[in-house]
Formats: C-alpha cells, structure tokens, sequence
C-alpha cells in the first residue's frame, strides 16, 4: 500500500510515498509534490525507521501509574474548571507546537479563546517565527508571505541571512543549488557569522556582526537611494513611510556589520545587479532581541526597488516546523485570533465570537511564551496543558523553566513519550499519536497546504489531540462546540470561518474548501493558499494592493540596536545556538534511529583554534560552559568556521541524552519587545576545560545508563552508544562497567592499559558481544562504527578497529546511504575521483538531500591537496 503524506519536520513541507508492507514502511520521496519534487533531506528518509512502539506512551499516566481515558480527562477538566472557577481564566494556560496538524491546532485555539475566555495560549513557534509574524504585519497588514519556492528558481540573486539552508532546509538548498547549476550566472550571497555548509553554494559570504543585520539592510537601502535606483512610481503608489525610513538608514552606523568597505561594496553591487532578488532569512534573523526590526530592514529594501509581488523577487521566511505556518492561520499565538485577525479589535473579536457561538473572548492578548513560564513560575498560572513540545528543554533558561513547570500546581503534557524533559515532571501525560498515526492537513513556509495520512492505526491507547482535547472540552461543559466527528469536519469550519476574517481586508482565505467533502478532503492534493472565489494560490502584491486600512505597504524606520547582553571580563564568548543537520528540535522522534546519530551522536561545542590555544582546550577534550543561567560540558570542536570570540553549540539534547548538553539552559530569557522572541543566538558565555581524569566509549545492545560527570547517550544502527568522561578513575573498571550496562552472569573480556584511567573491556555471552567500554585518559581513538556494529556478532571487539583485510568507513557522512568519510577519500584515491558528482555516482553519496555534499566537497579539495603536495 502506497501512502501520498507530508514530512514531519521542518517547514519546508516535503510529500513523502510511504509504501508500507510487511516487513516495514518504506520512504522516498513523492516526485509530484510541488515542495520538493521527489527529494528528500536525511531525516524525512529515515521516517520509516522512527515509527517503532518501543518506549511509547501507550496509556494515560496520573503520577507513576496507568489510568483510563475516563479518569485522565476528567481530572484534567475538573483541575482546568476549578483553577478557572476560582481564579479566572486568565490563571490557566496552553503551551502548544508547530508539529500540531491545523485541525489539532484549530480545536485547542477554540477552547482556550472562545469557551474558557483566556488568550494564555502560545505556541513554540515564538521560537521560531515571531519575529516575522509581526513585521509582516507591520509592512504589509497581515502575515503575508509573499512569494512562493519557485521564486528561487527564477531569481538571479537569492541573498540568505541567518540561514544554514543547506542542514535545516535541505530539500531547499537542493533546489537552489539546481538553479545555479543549470544557471552557473546566478548569484547567491550568504550572510551568516558562522562559515556553514551552506556557503559551499554561495558567491560571496558576508561573516556579518552578531546583530548587524539591521546596519547592513540600512546601508543596502542608503545605496539604493543614493544610486537612484529607488522605483519612484512604486512607491507613488503603492508604499508609505519611505523618507522616515530612509532617514533612519542613513542615521545608522555601517561599521556595526562588522565587514569590510571591499565586502559591503561587494554586497550592494550584487544585490542591486538584478532586479530579480530574493533575499531569504531565518532563525538569525527571527532569534533576536532586534528581530522584528531585521525582517522590516530587508523588507524595506524590495518595497523601496518595488521587487516584491513578481516572479523570483521578494522577501521569504523560510520557517522551522511542519505546521509554524499553520499554527498563524489558526491564531495559534496569544498575541493573534484565528485567519489572521487580530485579538484587539473588538470587530474582529465579535465575529469569531459569533461564529463559534462562544460564550466568551479575551479582549487581550495573552501571555508569550516566556512571560508564561515566568507567570507559572510566579504560581499565577495555576494549571497548565502543554502539547506536542518540551519547553522544560527548548526554551531559553531551561533551567529554571522546568523547576517553573515541576512548581505548578497542575500540569498535563500531551506527547508520544512520558521521558521528555516537561513530561517528567508533570502530574498527567497522555498518549497522542504521532506521525503515521494521524489524519489531518499542515501548511508550508509558501503557504502550501498538504494532507498528512495514516500509515497505521495509532498504537495502544494513544488518541489523536484533536480528540483529546474535544474529550477535555465535552467535560467542562462545551460538548456542543465540540462534537466533531472527524478531521474533515474541523478543517470545514476553519475553512468557513477564514471566508469571515477575508470580509475584513484579510489575506488568510480558503472558503473555497468549507464545502469539503470527507471524500475530498481524504484525497485533497497539495493547495496554495488562498482558496477563494476571488483568489486562487499564486503571490501576494502583484497587484501593487495591501492588507493595511488605505491598501499601501508600510516601510518602517528602523536603527541598530545592540545585543541585549555585552560580553565582559567574566564571560568574553558569545554563544550561538541552533541545529545540527540529521537531528530535529529534542531528537524524540529523530533520535529513534542509529542512522541520525552517526554523523554527530553528542553535543559539542565549535570554537576557534585561537581561542581553543589560549583557553587549553585541546580538540575531543570536553569544555565547561558557564552562563548566569546555566551550565554545560560539551565536546570541544576546533574550527574556523567560527569566527574568534564566538562559539556555537546545538541545542537538541536532553535530559534523558545529555543532562549536561542541555544547551538552553545557558541561554537568557531576552526577547524582542514587539514579538517576544528571545534571543537564542548572543548570550555571553564563560568556557574552561573540564578536567577529565579519563575518557570512555561503550556500546551495547541494551539501553546503558551512567553516573559520570559527562555522558551522552544515543542509538546505533544495532544498539546503543554512550561517549563518558569523569574526574575520579573508577576502582575496579569491570565492576563499573557491569553497572553502566546492567549485565551479570556473562563472559568478560578486558584489558588494562599502562596508564591510570586505561580500560578495554568486552561482555559476551554464547560468543556474540552484549556490550563493550573503551576508557583512556585522553579522548577515546577508536573506529566508533565498527565498535557500534559489532554488538551481536563474534568480532574481536577489543582491538577497536577492524582488521587490515576489513576496511574502516570511518565516522558516518552521509546518513541518507550510510556511506563513511574513509569510504569516501578511498574511492577518491583509487577510483581517481575529481568531483562531488563522480564520489555521487560511485557511492550515492550526496545524491539523496544533498546535506553532506559540502562536505564531501572539503574531503575532495583536501585529498587533492595531498596530491598536489605529493
């Protein structure tokens, strides 16, 4: 049985052929669907090896037992109506997530706006799009993304900032890299501080300031006005506000980028070389304490150069989660209503009212994402209801958030496993499906809407959050409201509802769909936004008409602010966080596979080798991380692709994968004062060496468990792996390493070297290896995937490495065919490779999402540098 469905990871929004059988579900990508083509990134190919039970919350859970569905609700309504009988609505409050399908995302909006009355609802897209949120809104009227993909197929100049596209959009990287490939002419400039992947593609990288980013839009516009290249009649007709903005642009200080005269120049003259320019931005842009002010400095430049509204012109954000954009539709964010209304307006507010039949609204906004945990934390918030995310790990001052949640007088986390940091320590969890598990429709960054399907029924006890939450609604007493039958009924009354808020001069509208049949809907393909008798998908300001009150775009002034924390003395480094390539937000569904662990299985931290010198820190060793917030012990990784004074660390492990690399809890609270979202890119940090008395490795075919200062835990394609380091050298080494694996009544193997903290030891039984430790007092050297996939079989595990007749692949490069870096530079010594496109050819490498191709690229240029020494 073959399965048309969408990806459940970033906002890309990729159609995935599911084919499942008996043997499994196997993934590829679907060669129709207008996101991606066919193409896949190296976590939506590994799809079908995370949709195993094992660790599954299968049943309600009330404190450490089981209960039925009948008495898990009903105590999560009795809690939500007594907090609210007692205290008000206001004293409860929704934190929910962009992995939500919209009808999920649509019923739990419902519920706390219109029948409990609170607008305490947020989602983790504070996180992530926030900041665009509102200057969309401030530019355009709405939340409108202009453009489409295909504008980065047209373009000639496509501009990223704060974008490592080529890991955390792949499928996109992939279609920009085939445009410049069959069109070498095309430009692409990457604006980032960080030296990524993705500037194996571009022209020219910009190593842009933290925060520069307003100081370098600014001075793109004074040029652009200086150069005469502002498109007069355009702005006649269609903008305000370009003097003040212009004032302000030339007001601001260039010199704040950080770049160089030669750069800037260089900058500007590709920028404005074709009037067909996309400028795409991300995360470090959103993820900032100005960002609301970076997006309008961008928008600003294509208003005032009128290249917005045509093919392969505009400004596009490209967003983080399946559903970010759909969760906007629904009015998923405390500050906004459903379809793009606005919670403030009384108007607005009626008609929603209206059309739900609801017995009350808020008549303000609520509270974001960290004013909410601060109010839990304050006990304000008196009963809280978390959905499908892990605030107690992914928000800023983690720390302290999750001592917040555990001090709550009531809590109920809705997820797929009760082992996520928020779920431990909440009083109620319930089990929810997950992906391949649920029916319902998710929109893209281009404001494509795409079905998501069932490959299975939901395993156990898990329910699907839309019934969960109508299940909670029934029992406070809003049945009525809530009575949907299905996923078809509730996407028909979004639907409907979206034809109202266009009746008010709004963007969001598919009333072409509120007649749906479940028929149609069940088979519905793959529609951009909006859906009308009016309009039908396409861009947005083509025809020069805004959503604002006289129908003009706004051009808003802006200036360059400083971070919000300067580093000092005490803490001279400034953190940036993000994501690593095969891994997604806290690895609960990514982390299920060996296959994503392999290219980087711990959290580390990259810093530059003159900073790595001064501090004594030596490549593999392990780093102390101190912020006022927080601490960690990451893996050091020397690199220049950070600039000195800098330093950069993911941010996906957990508690149950890393306690110590729970990167947000280093991270302070300090948001945008228009959107609220914090900036998780520029806080000062202090770094010493950890000083470990020894290092380890182990493997085994259970899930191990450690005691020492530093482990990080993960999946191997056989079994499981866990890097330690500790400050004490244990006393008897077998004794321990029973311990970590649990093991008893076995075979031991092991073999002290000469030096304290010096260990190899094997565990077998029936000659197969159960499990193996490797400790030495400095890093670990062993062949990482030939120890991992010995576990099972009869090899000499000791020796660490594979013999001379077994060659070593080396540490894992490309996920997608599990195809090692000495795989790859042997192919190119003796198959006399030249080109990232021969390695493809000879051993599929690069040839699925593409992710790894910069870096086979850098294995090539340096095979080819021996070479030439030689």
């Amino acid at each position: 049985m073959s399965v048309k469905t969408t990806c459940a990871y970033c906002g890309v929004g990729c159609g995935v052929l599911a084919d499942v059988g008996p043997n499994g579900v196997a993934i590829k990508g679907d060669p129709d669907h207008p996101a991606n083509f066919g193409r896949l990134c190296s976590k939506g190919s590994a799809l079908g090896e995370t949709l195993g039970t094992e660790g599954r919350l299968l049943a309600p859970q009330i404190g450490d037992r089981s209960a039925g569905w009948d008495e898990a609700l009903d105590l999560v309504a009795d809690k939500f109506s007594a907090a609210i009988a007692e205290h008000g609505p206001d004293s409860v409050a929704f934190y929910v997530s962009g992995q939500l399908l919209t009808e999920d995302y649509y019923v739990i909006n419902k519920l706390a706006k219109g029948f409990v009355g609170t607008a305490n609802i947020d989602t983790n897209s504070r996180l992530c799009m926030a900041s665009t949120v509102v200057g969309h809104k401030r530019a355009f009227g709405t939340d409108t993304v202009p453009g489409l993909y295909t504008d980065l197929e047209e373009a000639d100049t496509v501009v990223l900032v704060g974008s490592n596209l080529a890991w955390c959009h792949p499928v996109l990287y992939q279609r920009l890299a085939a445009a410049k490939a069959a069109r070498p002419e095309m430009r692409v400039i990457n604006v980032d501080p960080r030296r990524t992947a993705t500037c194996d593609l571009a022209d020219l990288h910009l190593r842009i300031a933290p925060g520069g980013d307003v100081a370098l839009f600014n001075h793109l516009l004074t040029e652009i006005s200086e150069r005469g290249l502002v498109d007069e009649a355009y702005l006649a007709e269609a903008v305000s506000g370009f003097e003040a903005a212009l004032d302000a642009a030339r007001a601001d200080d260039v010199s704040e980028t950080g770049l160089s005269d030669a750069d800037l120049a260089t900058f500007v003259d590709m920028w404005l070389a074709n009037e067909k320019t996309v400028t795409v931005f991300s995360q470090g842009v959103n993820q900032s304490t100005s960002g609301v002010d970076k997006v309008n400095s961008i928008i600003n430049c294509h208003l005032a150069t009128g290249r917005i509204g045509k093919a392969g012109m505009g400004p596009l954000s490209v967003t983080g989660q399946p559903n970010a954009m759909g969760g906007r539709e629904v009015g998923g964010l405390a500050n906004t209503l459903a379809c793009h209304l606005d919670i403030e307006n009384t108007d607005h507010s009626k008609a929603v009212q209206d059309f739900w039949n609801a017995p009350v609204m808020p008549a303000a906004q609520g509270l974001k994402a960290i004013d909410m945990f601060d109010a839990v934390e304050r006990g304000d918030i008196k009963a809280l209801w978390v959905i499908c995310t892990n605030p107690a790990q992914s928000l800023p001052d983690a720390d302290r958030v999750r001592a917040a949640i555990k001090g709550c007088d009531f809590v109920v986390v809705s997820d797929m496993y009760d082992t996520t940091d928020t779920a431990q320590v909440a009083d109620v969890v319930l089990p929810a499906s997950g992906w391949g598990e649920k029916f319902g429709t998710v929109t893209n960054s281009d404001r494509l809407i795409s079905r998501q399907r069932a490959l299975r029924a939901a395993p156990g006890k898990t329910r699907h959050d839309w019934e969960i939450i109508c299940g909670v609604a029934r029992r406070m007493g809003f049945g009525e409201a809530f009575n949907y039958h299905g996923p078809a009924e509730i996407f028909r009354e979004h639907a409907a509802l979206s034809g109202i808020a266009a009746a008010f001069n709004k963007d969001f509208d598919i009333s072409g769909l509120a007649e749906i049949s479940d028929d149609d809907y069940e088979t519905f393909t793959p529609q951009h936004w909006p859906v009308s008798a009016v309009k039908t998908g396409g861009r947005f300001f083509g025809d020069r008409k805004f959503f604002t009150e006289d129908g003009r775009a706004r051009m808003v002034a802006v200036s360059h602010k400083p971070l919000a924390q300067a580093t000092d003395e005490d803490r001279p480094y400034r953190l940036n966080t993000g994501r690593i390539r095969d891994q997604w937000h806290t690895m609960t569904r990514t982390g299920q596979t060996g296959r994503l662990t392999q290219h980087m299985g711990e959290p580390f931290l990259e810093i530059h080798p003159e900073d790595a010198l001064k501090l004594g820190l030596a490549a593999a060793t392990l780093a102390k991380v101190d912020s006022p917030h927080g601490s960690a012990i990451l893996r050091v990784m020397i690199s220049d692709k950070v600039t000195q004074g800098e330093v950069f660390a993911p941010l996906h492990w957990t508690e149950d994968t890393c306690p110590t690399g729970r990167v947000n809890a280093l991270v302070a609270p300090k948001v945008d004062k228009l959107s609220g979202q914090p900036e998780s890119k520029a806080t000062p940090v202090e770094i010493s060496p950890y000083k470990a008395a020894w290092y380890g490795f182990a493997v085994s075919a259970e899930k191990p468990s450690a005691k020492t200062d530093y482990w990080a835990r993960a999946r191997t394609t056989v079994g499981w792996q866990v890097e330690l380091g500790h400050n004490e050298v244990p006393e008897d080494w077998e004794s321990f390493a029973q311990d970590v694996f649990g093991l008893s009544h076995v075979d031991i193997m092991s073999v002290n070297g000469a030096k304290p903290g010096s260990a190899r030891i094997a565990f077998q039984r029936d000659g197969q290896v159960l499990a193996a430790l490797f400790a030495a007092p400095t890093p670990v050297e062993v062949s990482r995937q030939f120890v991992g996939n010995a576990i099972g079989s009869e090899v000499p595990i000791l020796a660490g490495r594979p013999g001379a007749n077994q060659p070593d692949p080396g540490p894992t490069l490309c996920a997608c065919f599990n195809v090692g870096a000495n795989t790859i530079l042997r192919a190119i010594e003796t198959q006399n490779l030249a080109s990232v496109e021969e390695i493809g050819a000879a051993l599929e490498a690069g040839t699925n999402c593409g992710s790894c191709r910069p870096e086979i690229s850098a294995i090539l240029a340096g095979a080819h540098l021996k070479t030439a020494a030689e």
